[in-house]
């Protein structure tokens, strides 16, 4: 199973961005977006950039991101 997970950009040098989830920080590629910005959140798959996604997007995939991983704990 392949999983995408939405990112926000929080530095960018050329086509590499660092970016950040629940104070997780990665690099990533961002070749595949047009004008990438620092503040912009992005989804995340195998370590590129493969789209954009607004902030309200973002905080609801975020927010079941979380529960499935509380669930998850609980178990």
């Amino acid at each position: 199973m392949c999983l995408a997970v939405p990112m926000k950009i929080v530095e960018l040098k050329g086509d590499t961005a660092l970016v950040e989830r629940d104070g997780i920080r990665r690099t990533a590629r961002v070749n595949f977006l047009k004008d990438p910005k620092p503040g912009e959140y992005v989804m995340i798959h195998a370590g590129f950039a493969i789209e954009r996604l607004t902030e309200e997007q973002a905080e609801e995939d975020l927010a079941a991101f979380r529960e499935l991983q509380q669930a998850i704990a609980g178990l």
